[in-house]
């Protein structure tokens, strides 16, 4: 048992607070209880730990190398910018290849990573559109069959938690199989028009993968998949908000339509996270990451190198929120996403304790994963 005394703490329906706070046995315990208690500095502020539920390597891994290493590697070097949970997130390569990384995420999951909390595996692709594949490869891509699914679901050990897919080429059941499973329906990389979207919507279809990226945009004839996401209000919205992949205009346009509880902060990062400019791989495609993007050589975006306490401070800074509004597209928005936030996304009493000490430019200090310090910033104790 341990914990804080007298500290900010960014605590759930009450917003950042001066309280004391406990942990046991890597729940949160007590607000109360000033015993056996440290101090932290005054203008630290103690918030949920971050959920990065898109994302595809870091510091030279990539889930798609299959091995637990690569998942170690990943899970104890996102713990720097405040992950305390994620998705491994696949690409679309062979269906062999996709299968091996599944089967490797499946068998991680109960193995006690020494990092961030492993939640299962983010299927993006094989199931996607030619028209919109952005940087994957178009030379693997499947139509959505329940079979197939099925086998890769199988692979995990029943381990995915969201699928990313073209609607349009869907089988007829499939977002029914995804349902039964409790696997979250996500829309992306796809030429879905306004019409079937709906219809996939009523099915079950429940977020937007990386919004605007990958998909069929807004025209005033047909608003396609953008604008279907942004008037439907049970639609959560992942963004990439690296000032790259989404101009400032377009996030605020987002942000008017969805509001603070239906964004999702993303990275969607690549092995390059950490990492110096230089030549890089991304599901078997060579990728140049350079001043601040990651790209094929035809000029394609390809994931990215952002960081998590990054990208809330940019949005942030673009829409000119609160403290507390920008952190909870990274911690609440997402465990509400993946239907966890009766365990994470919060600090609220028998909840994971899971949780991140910054300052208010959203520096990190220190990262508890289940109550446990996996990662100490800088020289600062504590």
């Amino acid at each position: 048992m341990f914990g804080f005394k007298n500290a900010l703490v960014m605590v759930e329906n009450l917003g950042i607070i001066r309280t004391n706070l406990q942990i046991k046995d890597g729940k949160f315990y007590s607000f109360n209880d000033d015993k056996t208690l440290k101090t932290i500095r005054d203008d630290l502020i103690i918030v949920p730990g971050f959920i990065d539920e898109h994302m595809h390597g870091a510091n030279g891994s990539d889930v798609m190398y299959g091995t637990q290493e690569a998942l170690e590697n990943i899970s104890k070097s996102i713990v720097q910018d405040g992950v305390t949970s994620f998705l491994a997130t696949t690409m679309t390569m062979s269906e062999s290849e996709i299968t091996k990384a599944l089967r490797n995420i499946g068998n991680c999951f109960n193995s006690g990573l020494n990092g961030a909390n492993l939640l299962g595996a983010h299927l993006e692709g094989p199931f996607i559109s030619q028209k919109y594949c952005g940087a994957q490869s178009p030379l693997n891509i499947k139509k959505p069959s329940v079979l197939l699914m099925d086998k890769f679901y199988k692979a995990s050990k029943q381990k995915i938690k969201m699928v990313t897919f073209a609607y349009e080429e869907a089988e007829d059941d499939f977002v029914n199989y995804l349902k039964q499973h409790n696997i979250v329906a996500s829309i992306g990389h796809s030429d879905c028009s306004s019409a079937c979207l709906q219809e996939g919507i009523k099915q079950g279809i429940s977020c937007s993968t990386h919004t605007y990226n990958a998909m069929r945009g807004i025209h005033h004839r047909d608003v396609g998949i953008v604008g279907e996401v942004m008037i439907k209000e049970n639609i959560y919205a992942e963004i990439i908000c690296d000032l790259h992949h989404v101009s400032a205009e377009a996030i605020k346009l987002l942000y008017k339509c969805k509001g603070k509880d239906k964004i999702v902060l993303i990275t969607d990062s690549m092995e390059a996270r950490y990492l110096p400019d230089g030549e890089y791989s991304l599901g078997g495609q060579s990728v140049c990451v350079s001043k601040g993007t990651a790209r094929l050589k035809n000029g394609t975006l390809a994931g990215s190198i952002l960081k998590m306490n990054e990208a809330i401070r940019n949005i942030r800074k673009v829409l000119n929120i609160s403290f507390a509004e920008a952190i909870d597209m990274a911690t609440i928005n997402p465990a509400k996403n993946l239907n966890i936030d009766d365990k994470k996304g919060s600090i609220k009493l028998n909840k994971d304790a899971d949780f991140v000490i910054v300052d208010e430019d959203y520096n990190v200090y220190a990262t508890f994963v289940g109550g446990k310090q996996v990662y100490k910033g800088g020289n600062y104790e504590i």
